[in-house]
């Protein structure tokens, strides 16, 4: 994926293509860095740290036999570091990546080859680390993929490369079914290995409001949440939902679910719901749409009464405490927030420190959301772990300068920089929220 900017989509080239600028191939080399920057983190006072396990740095292929020694010392020593400053490693097994040999072999989890080789490379860190990490994730927001249309959600949930002609959406559900197969299986595993194992999923919340009190908006919501979220159904109870499987059948949808997939979906149902929110969405009815079908790409309309991002992000920490409520009325499993910030340009200022009020502020109003969620409403929250606690490639445009972290990495769009880290005004300010666990905001 190559980069991109503030409105320009991130290209996916069929490998390498010379000149073009791939920045996650470097990023901040966090893998030189992870001393220095874990150090920042306990300077902070983090009680945990969310990361992942490449799953290239494992099996670089995808299809090895023997995992690389190489790739797993460097997590016990970066699991170590965490340890030894008191830091609880909070693990994704797969965070928009996977082998590209894979997506070029069998085209991703569209084939259900991939089911086998995910389980694989999850047992490996299973085992390798059963003594090191007790909270795993499968699949990071493995919901985006619902906006089927877009090229770059169904690729970095599930290395899918679509064709002229193909039925884009049979095809993205399909590979989400093995998704969740890989997930189910993994989770028996792990079990098995560990039954301290706290493994949850993670999906992207993006709570879908309707745009007025009109009832056909309001089934309109109903639809477009049904479609993002069955992903979560499936995952906390084992089960495709109701509506799901009436929708496959008038779409004439054929997938390969078999009689034992089912059974493994019932066994691996999650410990816990881990999540992103950055923002809500609204949708409206349009008269030609009978049967209430969603289509991302065209169905959103702007909700007058909330900001945006720089971005075009829509601003809305009321949406944190809904998307709170929403999930644990229905599923009653513990929610971790894993993901919550603000991509926004940080200027240096003349006495060199980066003053990010609008950071602050954000993630101040999103707190106080949160906070009021489990004291007034009786929410179980878990964790909060903002996104990100350093500055880091933005994984829907590709650029540095969509800059999310409470540390500067000095490093810009074009990969020019010395990639030295500078605290913040945001830093002390988090530091201090920690203290006194969001007491002082």
């Amino acid at each position: 994926m190559t980069a991109g900017g503030n409105g320009i989509d991130r290209e996916i080239t069929d490998g390498i293509i010379e000149g073009k600028n791939y920045p996650n191939h470097t990023a901040i080399e966090f893998y030189e860095h992870y001393k220095e920057d874990i150090r920042l983190f306990a300077e902070m006072g983090f009680k945990c740290f969310r990361t992942s396990i490449a799953w290239t740095r494992i099996f670089p292929n995808g299809e090895e036999t023997e995992p690389n020694e190489e790739g797993l010392k460097f997590y016990d020593d970066m699991f170590d570091t965490c340890h030894s400053y008191g830091i609880e490693p909070v693990i994704t097994l797969s965070h928009f990546e996977m082998p590209f040999h894979l997506v070029k072999e069998y085209g991703g989890f569209r084939n259900r080859k991939c089911v086998e080789l995910f389980v694989r490379f999850a047992k490996v860190c299973f085992e390798r680390y059963k003594d090191k990490v007790t909270y795993w994730m499968t699949f990071n927001e493995i919901n985006n993929q619902a906006n089927y249309m877009n090229d770059w959600a169904p690729f970095t949930n599930s290395g899918i490369m679509y064709k002229e002609g193909e039925d884009r959406e049979e095809i993205m559900y399909q590979a989400a079914h093995y998704e969740l197969v890989a997930s189910a299986q993994a989770y028996q595993i792990g079990k098995e290995i560990n039954p301290n194992f706290q493994i949850g999923c993670m999906i992207a919340m993006t709570p879908i409001y309707p745009y007025s009190c009109k009832p056909e908006d309001m089934m309109m919501s109903v639809s477009a949440m049904q479609k993002r979220f069955w992903f979560a159904d499936v995952h906390v109870r084992g089960h495709y939902p109701n509506y799901m499987r009436k929708y496959f059948e008038r779409k004439n949808f054929h997938l390969d679910i078999t009689p034992q997939d089912e059974i493994d979906l019932s066994k691996g149902c999650v410990d816990y719901i881990g999540f992103s929110y950055y923002m809500s969405f609204a949708v409206k009815h349009e008269a030609d749409n009978k049967e209430y079908d969603y289509h991302e790409e065209s169905a959103f309309t702007d909700n007058p009464y909330i900001t945006k991002s720089d971005w075009g992000w829509p601003v809305d920490p009321v949406g944190l405490r809904y998307s709170l409520n929403w999930l644990y009325d229905r599923y009653e499993l513990p929610l971790f927030i894993v993901e919550n910030g603000l991509g926004a340009y940080d200027k240096i200022g003349a006495d060199n420190m980066i003053h990010d009020d609008y950071r602050i502020d954000y993630l101040k109003a999103h707190i106080e959301s949160m906070k009021e969620c489990v004291e007034q409403d009786g929410v179980d929250v878990m964790g909060y772990t903002p996104w990100g606690c350093i500055d880091l490639v933005s994984a829907g445009s590709g650029e540095m300068e969509k800059r999310y972290g409470f540390i500067y990495v000095d490093k810009d769009n074009q990969g020019n920089g010395t990639l030295a880290r500078s605290r913040k005004e945001s830093f002390s300010w988090f530091q201090n929220v920690i203290r006194t666990n969001g007491e002082e905001l």
